[in-house]
């Protein structure tokens, strides 16, 4: 093959690679009114916040399913194809998807880009000492302040579709007044446990602006990521705790492996303590789709009721 002949045959497999990588034009200046928009969400409960906004005017594609742990979630080539067809991609922020970071860098060159929790005042943010001046991600449990998101959602879909403004600030109405009754349901729930009975021990610490927002002591196994191993002493470190407070159940995570857990429980009875495990709990990820769990007020509501039945439960025991 001569050499000219061979630069254009090279030439002609790099305009296929650009083609095969290059998603749509890009929407901006387009009337999004006469077709649904294109959404991205990272997270179950990202993509609960943009179907109850935005309705049937939205087309919503999750990357993150029941069971998966989005600190370590790394993107498939199915998940950048999604996001570059996507006229919005939303996804929490706060380093929670660690794994998926340069991806997101780079779509923001080209796709609008929006973490849900910028908009969340960052005084009322958690940013422990072990997390390197980073700040917990873990927002959502904190009712009032996931509440926050769903205004970010609101309005990012409002200024890309003028159109539909109404309908999105009406649907987010709605929506925020159903997570007022979950923030009143949790408290009231968590009040029926004495205030020196509300310890939560789970895998790794997902709940510390749960505990924060509705008076629970919080211990985590990992830490604030689980890609934080947990060492043999860590073990035995929470297992102490457990058996010089008198901790009656501890806790798995759906999105976590249980042996962590069952670890510590083994740990505690070495001592002759008997800690229980209480339920499993929806940390980083909802349950299944169609199940109350599969929602973010069933998620929540599922967690709470199954603390408090499992604490309550050691009283009568």
């Amino acid at each position: 093959m001569s050499a000219n002949k061979f630069l254009i045959v090279i030439l002609f497999l790099v305009g296929l690679l650009i083609s095969a990588c290059a998603g749509p034009a890009d929407s901006a200046g387009e009337d999004l009114g006469a077709r649904k928009i294109r959404v991205v969400a990272t997270t179950g409960m990202i993509s609960d916040i943009v179907e109850n906004v935005g309705g049937e005017r939205v087309e919503v594609t999750g990357l993150m399913g029941p069971g998966i742990d989005p600190h370590v979630y790394k993107a498939t080539a199915g998940d950048v194809q999604a996001m570059e067809q996507a006229d919005v991609i939303f996804y929490n922020g706060l380093h929670l998807e660690a794994a998926m970071a340069g991806v997101l860098e780079r779509m923001q060159d080209r796709r609008t880009v929006v973490a849900v929790t910028d908009g969340i005042d960052r005084g009322l943010l958690i940013a422990p000492e072990q997390f390197e001046g980073a700040y917990d991600p873990h927002v959502w449990f904190d009712v009032t302040l996931w509440m926050q998101a769903v205004q970010t959602v609101r309005d990012t879909l409002s200024e890309m579709d003028p159109g539909g403004a109404d309908l999105y600030h009406k649907n987010a109405e709605a929506y925020l007044e159903e997570l007022n009754q979950l923030h009143a349901y949790v408290q009231e729930q968590a009040g029926r446990v004495p205030a020196e009975k509300r310890v939560i021990i789970t895998a790794h610490d997902a709940f510390n602006y749960f505990g924060r927002a509705y008076g629970f002591e919080v211990r985590g196994l990992q830490g604030i990521s689980t890609a934080t191993e947990a060492s043999t002493a860590d073990v035995q470190q929470l297992a102490n705790f457990i058996v010089e407070r008198g901790i009656p159940a501890i806790f798995i995570e759906s999105s976590v492996s249980e042996r962590n857990v069952e670890a510590v429980q083994a740990a505690a009875r070495a001592q002759g303590f008997d800690v229980k495990i209480g339920g499993e709990l929806f940390s980083d990820a909802m349950g299944n789709p169609g199940t109350p769990e599969g929602t973010y007020i069933g998620m929540v509501r599922h967690n709470i009721d199954t603390v408090v039945d499992a604490l309550l439960q050691s009283q009568v025991d």
